[in-house]
């Protein structure tokens, strides 16, 4: 019962957190007769205070949800969630629609608590388990949004604004769940043991860790688990944020001094970037190629089936037989130079259908893509340095998205309309590629070279055919 109450809760809130019918038709209600925003306005004056809100909040939020032990963070999540569709129903004038974004990046900076939170109160060996579960039924709640608001604008012809009316309902229901769920013991970063601070011994166990987009393996050390309390029981001690701040910086420093997770790192970063300036402005583009004021659209079938098929990308990582060591980075780099040639196309083909197409390829890839870093990232580090990683690596793509969208999107500086803005995103993953292509040719080179090599004595190395010094 201990394992199921807290798994049932979790997942009823991920399903009715991510029901959205009227998510995939957002742009063409602000742009519609309800709201009756123009392009300029929603693309260049309101969209991008999502961007600088999710950079602002997420440090602190990031430090919040460990030191309040995660449920008040899930709980602010939710409550973000109903203030931001209650302002997108009442609000009427640019200001509160710009308010309406920044509560959405207080919710989005508050998403680390859902995926942390499950991790506190069950055992690893559930964790594999109770992962799939709750990432499953968030997939499928994002999909059945999607599905149900584009059958209802279809079929029943239904106004924009009824849609929305399913979408408070829905995230208002979620916004009870959290209240029921137990609180957490323990934390990962502050109310930990002496003993949890010290050096960490290397890693002893594997466990499923879900991530925003995807599934991947993640090591927790027993040793962790069973010494990190609120109370300080046992002799536990709060430290202070100086202390934990240290701690943290010192994590970082000894993980990032691999390559190989460094390389991972800068990939993730960088095109997680990309990926939300598609995701926050593909709605405008499609808004452009196909008016949803003179035309049926159809944002609710695509959405669906690009959140299934990424789910099915994010799954077939561990059945692809390449060497990622070896060949890692030129896969980075091929792969990233297709999801450039899908933003092309979106932008350049203006053929609603193509734009669907490529963008449902977009995001397949992309989704197979960061749960292959995912899973290299994961592979030497324990429960605390992912969960450290990953926030970092999250934070520098959200600080090369603001300057991207402060010179790119917003009206202070160029100001772009859509189109000019997606050529320049696929040049931005053009040069990605070009990144990884150079590092790859650098990395297969070195291996090459090392193997035409025999090591000498006292750390020399000879090539083959040369006899070696006794």
């Amino acid at each position: 019962m201990s394992l199921f109450y807290p798994t049932f809760l979790l997942c009823v809130y991920g399903f009715f957190s991510n029901l959205r019918p009227s998510e995939p038709f957002h742009t063409a209600y602000l742009m519609g007769p309800d709201k009756n925003l123009t392009e300029t306005q929603v693309v260049n004056e309101i969209y991008p205070v999502w961007t600088y809100s999710y950079l602002v909040l997420l440090l602190p939020i990031f430090l919040a949800t460990d030191y309040l032990c995660y449920k008040p963070v899930l709980v602010l999540q939710a409550s973000s969630l109903v203030m931001t569709y209650a302002m997108l129903w009442k609000g009427e004038s640019m200001l509160a629609m710009q308010f309406l974004e920044f509560f959405y990046g207080l919710a989005t900076a508050s998403e680390v608590a859902y995926y942390a939170y499950i991790y506190s109160v069950v055992a690893p060996e559930h964790y594999q388990s109770v992962t799939g579960y709750c990432r499953s039924v968030t997939l499928f709640g994002s999909a059945a949004g999607s599905l149900t608001g584009q059958l209802l604008l279809s079929f029943a012809k239904v106004d924009l604004i009824h849609l929305l009316y399913i979408t408070l309902g829905s995230v208002s229901f979620a916004f009870i769940v959290p209240w029921f769920l137990p609180m957490p013991k323990r934390s990962l970063f502050f109310n930990q043991t002496p003993a949890a601070t010290k050096d960490e011994p290397s890693r002893t166990g594997t466990s499923n860790r879900m991530e925003e987009y995807s599934e991947s393996k993640v090591p927790l050390q027993s040793h962790d688990y069973s010494t990190i309390s609120v109370s300080g029981e046992g002799g536990g001690t709060r430290p202070g944020l100086v202390g934990v701040l240290r701690m943290l910086f010192d994590d970082l420093v000894e993980s990032y001094k691999n390559r190989t997770l460094l390389a991972w790192s800068l990939w993730w970063a960088l095109a997680t970037c990309g990926y939300f300036q598609i995701l926050n402005y593909v709605q405008p583009l499609w808004e452009n190629v196909r008016p949803s004021q003179d035309y049926n659209i159809y944002n609710g079938y695509v959405e669906m089936l690009s959140t299934l098929l990424s789910a099915l990308a994010a799954l077939l990582v561990g059945c692809l037989p390449v060497s990622w060591a070896m060949w890692g980075e030129l896969v980075l780099c091929v792969l990233s130079l297709l999801m450039a040639l899908y933003v092309f196309i979106m932008d350049m083909v203006r053929d609603i259908w193509i734009c669907y197409a490529a963008y449902v390829l977009f995001r397949a890839t992309y989704m197979l893509l960061i749960t292959l870093a995912t899973y290299q990232i994961v592979a030497s580090l324990n429960m605390k340095r992912y969960a450290l990683v990953f926030g970092v690596n999250t934070f520098i793509a959200l600080v090369v998205q603001s300057m991207l969208t402060f010179v790119v999107v917003d009206s202070v500086c160029l100001g772009l309309p859509v189109f000019s803005q997606f050529f320049i995103y696929g040049v931005y993953f053009t040069v990605i590629s070009i990144i990884f292509l150079l590092a790859g040719v650098y990395k297969v080179a070195c291996r090459r070279r090392s193997k035409q090599e025999v090591p000498g004595v006292e750390g020399e190395s000879l090539q083959i055919g040369d006899a070696p010094c006794r």
